[in-house]
């Protein structure tokens, strides 16, 4: 295959819930083969134009944003850039020549995979959601295959297309077991405490970040656990000055090294995003989820409901979360029984080669189509 000089887009981004499975399943198919050239296409501004160039991808940036439903009256230029958008993924695809498109959702998705079907390039989309976003929805009828990961996803996409796959997760999670020692080295964390990882969401959660630092004195006088906290980059100037460094608390913008930081966790807070719930269930260690109420269709709530009906996780909602979620969260990590159980069923719902079956479906494609 190397020899047919195999090229790929991936088309997606805008968060972490679309931007890790992008480069899970870059990863993957440069695995399998090494030769091949993969391109990204992202938005503008967006995190994947930092992210991806970091990993060892080009990228090509649209200047798309999404449709404002607050002011009508701005989507005049987001339509201008739509158009734009749609010219420059033309001028991509037609230079890149690329034998597939993988669109993971995100506002670049949409114009680089309705241009890619215009020109009968074969299409893939990776839904990530229980609930499938728009330009997911829009674009189905084009896709040659649908990758899920949630069954009955028939709603939403012609039942002849979709595989359920489960959602790409980042390299190295399936193996943190091993990586306890070297994580608590990593984060400067004491080796005899249990550990809290409190994760936002790649962006941060303003109302989680409010919840754990409500609570931040009378976890000080907590001396047998510790706080490894992703506050989120707009955030983390203003907490930094809040938060006694001194007193069981790592706080960070960003965590890039997040095999580590599952490895280090004892108890996991956490958004329920797609993505992210994917990893947790690989990951195995007990989860409070506190679903978004900012998001299409309240999706993130009917993600972890699907983790608490198995019994596989805690759920608080985001309205709650100020003044039950640290106390929540020390309660579970005393409750060895209670976290006992929730490793167990958690683990039960992890589909950890998604990136791989994926990869390895549109490879075999290109070669059965060339």
């Amino acid at each position: 295959m190397a020899k047919q000089n195999i090229r790929v887009i991936i088309a997606g981004g805008g968060t972490g819930g679309h931007l890790f499975p992008a480069m899970a399943i870059a990863h993957k198919l440069r695995a399998i083969n090494p030769d091949i050239e993969i391109l990204f296409v992202g938005a503008l501004g967006r995190m994947e134009m930092e992210k991806v160039p970091a990993a060892g991808y080009r990228i090509v940036g649209l200047p798309i944003e999404g449709f404002n439903r607050k002011n009508p009256f701005k989507n005049i230029r987001v339509l201008w850039k739509l158009l734009k958008s749609l010219w420059l993924a033309k001028s991509v695809l037609k230079q890149f020549n690329p034998h597939a498109v993988i669109g993971v959702g995100g506002y670049a998705s949409g114009p680089l995979l309705w241009m890619a079907s215009y020109r009968n390039i074969p299409v893939y989309i990776q839904e990530q959601n229980s609930y499938a976003g728009v330009t997911n929805k829009l674009l189905a009828q084009k896709a040659r295959k649908i990758f899920v990961a949630y069954p009955g996803m028939e709603k939403f996409f012609p039942a002849d297309r979709i595989m359920l796959t489960g959602n790409p997760i980042r390299e190295g999670i399936e193996k943190i077991h091993t990586l306890r020692p070297e994580a608590i080295r990593h984060f400067n964390l004491s080796p005899d405490k249990k550990t809290i990882l409190c994760l936002g969401g790649s962006l941060g959660a303003r109302s989680i970040n409010e919840a754990i630092l409500h609570h931040l004195p009378w976890f000080y006088s907590q001396n047998h656990v510790q706080l490894l906290w992703q506050c989120g980059k707009i955030y983390f100037d203003r907490l930094q000055s809040q938060v006694d460094k001194d007193q069981n608390v790592i706080l960070r913008d960003f965590i890039s090294e997040m095999d580590l930081a599952y490895a280090a966790a004892d108890v996991i807070i956490s958004r329920a995003g797609a993505g992210t719930i994917s990893e947790l269930c690989v990951v195995g260690k007990p989860v409070i989820l506190v679903p978004s109420p900012n998001v299409a269709e309240d999706h993130q709530t009917k993600n972890a409901l699907a983790l608490v009906h198995a019994n596989a996780a805690v759920l608080i909602p985001d309205s709650e979360a100020n003044e039950k979620l640290l106390p929540e969260a020390l309660n579970l990590i005393d409750n060895r029984s209670l976290c006992s159980q929730l490793s167990e069923n958690i683990k039960k719902m992890a589909l950890p080669e998604a990136a791989h079956t994926i990869a390895s479906i549109v490879l075999n494609d290109i070669k059965a189509l060339s």
